[in-house]
């Protein structure tokens, strides 16, 4: 099932890509914690590719970080055009890379549109060389849970009823799970919450149109929304989720997904039954027969 809309996707892309700068603080933060990651693996990537390069921002970051070769690719040519070469123009649902062909695969903030993320993945992971890495920051279930709460509360007040207006993101559990359904070993998948805040609701929509970030779901309503309803969501949100002068808070989170390419070279878990040592020595712990009760020391009282 198509949940996204991406022909919509990539045409409000290229609407923002004269000024990405301005509204880019979340893909630099995910860059930042891309190369930070990247430096405590003592193991070099000639060559990587940043799939859903946005302007670039990532790539720099990389080639800042002496990976050699870096390959930006984007479903947004505007955007793309902003990049370094090499540069591939691509839906991120569908690589045109050769299998076992990338050192390293990076994506910021990009995966979270796509339709068929299980898909993507296994894409990915073919592309990937043997041992190759792979590492994507993505948009949590909690991203934007104030705005949510804020515009469903409005339309059913004003309007007798409320459509989708804030995407679905996926669970870091879910996360998880599908690195694995995809084949890739040593999976991990770990979540930060940023807070960010804004003077009011117009102020952070019209931060979410500067990123291309706006609904972009199938089953979207195509009313627009109502001044009325805006107010009272802007009237709820500034109740339920007050910052500290005057302000309202709004929450990012962001999901971190690492995987390898299976490899011979890579550690595996141990047979049952084949360690060669007592967990019960190392514990200091004495050893019981399966099914012994455990005596329990009585304490000074009657019986």
């Amino acid at each position: 099932m198509e949940l996204f809309d991406r022909q919509l996707h990539v045409h409000r892309r290229n609407r923002v890509a004269a000024t990405p700068q301005t509204y880019d603080f979340l893909l630099k933060r995910a860059a930042e914690d891309i190369c930070e990651r990247l430096e405590a693996i003592l193991r070099d990537f000639p060559l990587a590719l940043n799939l859903g390069a946005h302007h670039g921002i990532v790539s720099r970051a990389l080639r800042a970080a002496n990976v050699k070769i870096v390959i930006s690719a984007d479903s947004s040519p505007l955007l793309l055009a902003q990049c370094e070469v090499p540069r591939v123009l691509c839906d991120e649902e569908f690589l045109p890379f050769r299998d076992g062909s990338i050192d390293l695969v990076v994506s910021a903030l990009a995966l979270q549109f796509v339709n068929d993320l299980p898909g993507a993945l296994i894409q990915i992971r073919r592309a990937l060389k043997p041992d190759g890495l792979f590492m994507a920051t993505l948009a949590g279930g909690q991203t934007l849970f104030e705005l949510r709460e804020a515009l469903l509360t409005a339309e059913e007040e004003i309007e007798g009823g409320a459509s989708p207006r804030v995407l679905p993101f996926a669970d870091v559990r879910e996360c998880g799970g599908l690195l694995q359904r995809a084949g890739f070993a040593l999976p991990v998948a770990d979540s930060e919450m940023v807070k960010v805040t804004y003077k009011s609701l117009v102020d952070l929509m019209r931060d979410l149109r500067g990123m291309g970030a706006t609904n972009i779901l199938k089953a979207r309503t195509r009313r627009p929304l109502k001044r009325a309803t805006l107010a009272r969501a802007a009237k709820v949100y500034s109740e339920k989720f007050a910052a500290k002068g005057g302000r309202i808070e709004a929450t990012f989170e962001l999901i971190t997904l690492t995987g390898w390419a299976p490899d011979e070279s890579q550690p595996k878990p141990l047979r049952p039954g084949s360690a060669h040592a007592r967990l019960a020595d190392a514990l200091g712990a004495e050893e019981l027969p399966a099914g012994e009760k455990v005596p329990i020391p009585r304490r000074g009282g009657a019986d």
